[in-house]
């Protein structure tokens, strides 16, 4: 005789780690079925060279702020390491699964194979597997004619409340009875320097409120600076990567607080960049491709050579140009970098290095904490001239630094060799002549590397070749073909 097993729903957390304006919680408390919810650390993910532990150290501190939250309501997250087909089956051994919910996830190729291989499990199951939108990006678009009308309107709709009941979910008893039937991910804080942002729905409002206290007033003067836009700009990217907050929690804060404080220009330019975010991933959602080649396929035919040594020196903050070491270096050691700053350096190793851009994603989606694959790779393609669409920016890294960081503040902080050379070679130490480098008992090539290329010559050279593809019939075709699919119609230079 067979025992009939309990209905269950279960909630899939992927990039939307909160409670609030969870549309995936939300939609199972509403079906009023007890729900689990469930983490899986994909070891596959885990193994993939786009991730990387801080990555992993940031998802389990704000699954561990989940907990917390959820202590009141009698559960908790289970958090399992594995592969999430495996532990679905093994938990149709306890429980008949009546529906999964989950957002829609915009990610590298490998998650997107991963929900389809997971689409036809569910269906072979008889499981009900329920996506929702995700931060007002849209799955099946073929061109964005009416997009910027609908994401403001999904921003503009109420948030998902929270609002569970006492039967809602698994109690944390059944929960720690099932951990001794998988491998448990450990929670346990892992040793992560001060310097990195904490995760956690609990910071990331700490952050918005702070910004909004006090920080905002100089986010359009400082937005470009490497050290002022530390404290200026939002440091809102890993919360909303990760989905401590959504975006229309952040969105319809700041509309709010728009209503009430100065500074007013400040607050329009922030949210525009909400939506640029928003834009860009609804790019990547829509081709991504992007993942491996160029969008524009006229720029696939550029051959660059792999120069190990250079990748290395710049992956090292040892290239010789002090903002670019500095940046490098910070972003190794804080998983941040301003958005001017990961343009520039970006732009140093695709153009003045001569590096295909497909050479830097591993490394800097492991060092960025807010590693968004919808943002990164679009944006690795624009800074690297290869769209088609965009005006080319070949970043000098000398003015950028004069013009940045006059003093050498941030050079200085990040690489404490240059801290004791004059003021005037801050930005050049390369200028010093051999007198001048033994009166301040400093040696280029020994205390700090000479410059690994000239940046002239390699931007003459760089400039020269991508301007000379912008008349390439297969450049000029794909342009229409990429502005036709991908340009917002009021051309508000989001492209």
């Amino acid at each position: 005789m067979s025992i009939k097993k309990e209905v269950v729903n279960i909630v899939w957390f992927k990039r939307d780690l909160r409670l609030q304006d969870n549309e995936a919680i939300y939609n199972a408390i509403q079906s009023g079925i007890p729900t689990l919810l469930l983490y899986v650390f994909e070891n596959s993910l885990k193994q993939d060279k786009h991730y990387s532990s801080r990555h992993w150290n940031f998802i389990k501190q704000s699954i561990g702020d989940l907990n917390t939250q959820l202590q009141h309501y009698n559960t908790k997250v289970l958090s399992i390491s594995s592969e999430v087909i495996p532990v679905i089956s093994t938990l149709q051994q306890f429980w008949k699964i009546n529906t999964i919910f989950s957002h829609q996830e915009t990610g590298i190729r490998l998650t997107y194979d991963r929900d389809k291989a997971f689409a036809r499990f569910c269906k072979n199951n008889l499981i009900q597997w329920k996506e929702n939108i995700n931060n007002g990006v849209f799955r099946g678009r073929t061109n964005r004619e009416t997009w910027r009308e609908d994401w403001e309107t999904y921003m503009s709709e109420p948030q998902f409340e929270f609002k569970p009941t006492e039967s809602s979910f698994i109690n944390i008893e059944t929960i720690e009875g099932l951990e001794k039937v998988f491998q448990i991910e450990s929670l346990d804080n892992q040793e992560v320097s001060g310097n990195f942002q904490k995760g956690g729905t609990y910071y990331g409002v700490k952050y918005l409120k702070s910004f909004f206290t006090d920080r905002y007033k100089n986010y359009n003067a400082h937005i470009s600076k490497p050290e002022d836009a530390r404290l200026s700009c939002s440091r809102l990217s890993p919360y909303l990567s990760w989905g401590n907050l959504s975006i229309r929690q952040v969105w319809q804060y700041a509309r709010q607080k728009r209503k009430e404080l100065p500074y007013k220009k400040q607050i329009d330019a922030f949210t525009s960049r909400l939506r640029w975010q928003a834009h860009f991933i609804q790019k990547f959602e829509m081709e991504d491709i992007m993942e491996f080649e160029s969008i524009n396929k006229g720029y696939r035919k550029l051959k660059k050579n792999i120069a190990d040594e250079y990748q290395e020196a710049w992956k090292n903050g040892e290239t010789g140009y002090p903002l670019i070491d500095a940046c490098m270096r910070c972003l190794k050691e804080t998983g941040y970098l301003n958005f001017r700053m990961r343009a520039l350096v970006v732009s140093f190793f695709t153009h003045n290095l001569w590096q295909p851009w497909q050479a830097a994603t591993a490394h800097l989606s492991q060092m960025f904490l807010d590693f968004e694959p919808g943002i990164h790779f679009p944006q690795l393609q624009m800074q690297a001239g290869e769209t088609g669409i965009n005006t080319l920016r070949i970043y000098n890294p000398v003015k950028n630094s004069m013009e940045h960081d006059p003093d050498g503040t941030f050079i200085k902080k990040w690489i404490p060799e240059l801290q004791n050379i004059p003021d005037e070679f801050i930005h050049e130490p390369y200028l010093m002549t051999a007198m001048e480098q033994k009166l301040h008992n400093f040696m280029l090539g020994e205390d700090y590397p000479l410059p690994i290329v000239d940046i002239k010559t390699t931007r003459r050279f760089a400039s020269d070749t991508l301007w000379s593809l912008k008349d390439d019939p297969l450049v000029k075709r794909e342009n229409y073909r990429i502005l036709k699919r991908h340009t917002l119609p009021d051309r508000n230079n989001f492209d």
